[in-house]
């Protein structure tokens, strides 16, 4: 396994919350990215997820495409082959994907801009599992936010009110086999809208990251490791003190004959929350590079029809 960022225990933030905050930071300043180890995902629910996932992307494709939703725009259920376009690229993607998104009650005003998860009762405890992963990660997401807001001399607390009903999903990747001369990459060079992104599945080959010299590094972890990297919206909450890394997914030689999977998972702010520049983070040497605030669902919009999704 080979990767330029370091490798952090979450053991490490019980012990020392300033210690563990300040490695973090360090290496999202440095490359966006961080890998994360003792990170408390229950590794029996997240084999059975993969499991259930890749059963159901074995499935002949007219079954799959009977839970793709036109009017969702992506937002949940399943997303068929070629459909997610990069930000300014022509080539559509070379995978498929399902989104798995927040339980709400059905008098829940945020319902609005969250619609229900989709099930697939032909897979036995579908709906069950995915939600309990989908808890795990934002359980995980929340520790990482309190980490980051100490790094940027916040309250530990920041991002609770601004995340507690987040517009965050979680996304199960399929990448098939990539046939001879077909055009397009697995995922094209991008950055993520969100504010940070958590990644099982990367232990397979096939993840790059552009350093600040351009130059692109392949980035593979143990199984046990989850990657994490800066998200578009926290770089400009951030005025750019932390940015959002470009990265892409590649299939090289005989990777090209084999499926990938991995699992985002993308940390979202509550869709009303309204992103303006910390004030910390402007002086007369960093002026705000943001000075129009913008609400978190109405930045997501602008980006979905960016990546062919509306």
């Amino acid at each position: 396994m080979d990767t330029p960022f370091s490798i952090l225990s979450l053991k490490d933030f019980r012990e020392d919350q300033r210690a563990f905050s300040n490695k973090l930071g360090e290496n999202f300043r440095e490359w966006g990215f961080c890998g994360l180890k003792d990170h408390g995902i229950d590794t029996d629910l997240l084999n059975d997820t993969q499991e259930l996932f890749k059963e159901f992307f074995d499935l002949p494709d007219d079954f799959k495409k009977k839970f793709f939703k036109p009017s969702l725009h992506g937002a949940r259920g399943y997303t068929p082959f070629k459909t997610e376009t990069a930000k300014d690229s022509l080539i559509a993607d070379l995978k498929e994907f399902w989104h798995v998104g927040r339980e709400l009650s059905q008098d829940d005003p945020y319902r609005k801009w969250m619609p229900e998860n989709i099930d697939i009762v032909e897979i036995d405890q579908f709906k069950e599992k995915t939600n309990s992963l989908f808890f795990q990660f934002d359980q995980l997401g929340n520790i990482l936010l309190e980490a980051i807001a100490i790094y940027l001399d916040l309250s530990p607390d920041y991002f609770h009110e601004i995340t507690n009903k987040g517009n965050s999903v979680m996304r199960v990747i399929h990448y098939p086999p990539i046939k001879y001369h077909e055009e397009g990459e697995r995922a094209e060079a991008h950055e993520d809208i969100n504010l940070i992104t958590l990644l099982i599945g990367g232990q397979q080959a096939g993840l790059e990251i552009l350093s600040k010299d351009k130059k692109w590094f392949r980035a593979s972890v143990s199984n046990n490791v989850i990657i994490c990297n800066i998200g578009d919206m926290l770089q400009r909450l951030t005025n750019n003190f932390l940015k959002s890394t470009t990265h892409r997914v590649r299939a090289i030689g005989t990777e090209m004959a084999s499926s990938r999977y991995s699992i985002p998972f993308f940390v979202h702010p509550n869709p009303d929350w309204f992103i303006k520049t910390l004030s910390n983070k402007i002086d007369e040497n960093n002026p705000n590079l943001y000075p129009e605030g913008i609400y978190a669902e109405d930045f997501l919009q602008e980006r979905l029809k960016e990546i062919k999704l509306m």
